[in-house]
């Protein structure tokens, strides 16, 4: 039987959703081993005066297996 466990991270990029995902997925797995999946929980664009996308960024909910 395994037992999963999921923690919230917040990831941000200049250029895409995608690479914010790829960002928080990389950065937790140097610490949290087991990684199984994850959720974009929720997206955000940080915005200059013109409203120019300047920043994305993303809430994530991974699960990794607890050993």
């Amino acid at each position: 039987m395994s037992i999963a466990k999921i923690i919230e991270v917040n990831a941000s990029s200049k250029t895409s959703v995608e690479d914010a995902v790829k960002t928080g997925l990389k950065k937790t797995s140097e610490t949290v081993k087991g990684i199984k999946g994850a959720w974009v929980n929720e997206i955000k664009v940080v915005t200059d005066d013109a409203g120019n996308i300047t920043e994305w960024r993303v809430n994530l909910r991974i699960t990794f297996v607890v050993e």
